[in-house]
């Protein structure tokens, strides 16, 4: 069965946005890219929650043809344009949507029929709302946490709606020269 795999920025103190969407304190390095590359070569999904979805919408579809693309940048776009994406949403419509399937229901069952299919993980980048959902229905399998180096006080907070206790196996960390500290979870 394939996994769904959840990868999140963080503060310190679980803050995944600032108090107006901020994340501009979010540290990145050729390093980290890399290693969230190999991350997407052993997947051919992902998931996002609707407001996630439209923020990579208007920027990857052509990320790669730029004509300063970073090796990043081309990357992760060819990855994107490529890879199927499901969206969890009640208010877009998939019509004239590319690659792309409109989860809009019946979360539990739909998601649980899409782990069940042939093919590698699942990936759900940021989308702190349709994350939590996840959590809450037990949906997710592993949990990728980059924990920056910084306290933002405020925001939006990593697991602000849950409902019930979710045990966790640390299975690695990783530690990046940007700052970051990546800790990779299962869920038990």
């Amino acid at each position: 069965m394939r996994k769904l795999i959840f990868f999140m920025h963080t503060s310190l103190d679980g803050f995944v946005a600032g108090p107006n969407g901020e994340m501009d304190w979010i540290n990145l390095d050729d390093a980290l890219f890399d290693f969230v590359g190999t991350m997407t070569d052993q997947s051919d999904t992902a998931l996002y929650g609707r407001v996630t979805y439209q923020l990579m919408e208007g920027y990857w579809p052509t990320a790669a043809e730029q004509p300063d693309a970073s090796k990043h940048d081309i990357e992760h776009g060819n990855w994107y344009n490529n890879v199927a994406k499901v969206v969890l949403s009640t208010t877009i419509d998939e019509t004239g949507l590319t690659n792309t399937t409109v989860i809009s229901n019946q979360l539990a069952d739909n998601i649980n029929k899409l782990k069940q299919q042939e093919g590698k993980n699942i990936l759900i980048f940021g989308s702190p709302g349709a994350s939590q959902s996840l959590l809450n229905l037990g949906l997710i399998d592993e949990f990728w946490l980059f924990v920056n180096p910084i306290i933002l006080g405020q925001g939006l907070s990593l697991f602000n709606h849950i409902t019930g206790t979710t045990n966790l196996k640390l299975l690695e960390t990783r530690s990046f020269d940007c700052g970051v500290l990546a800790l990779h979870y299962e869920k038990q």
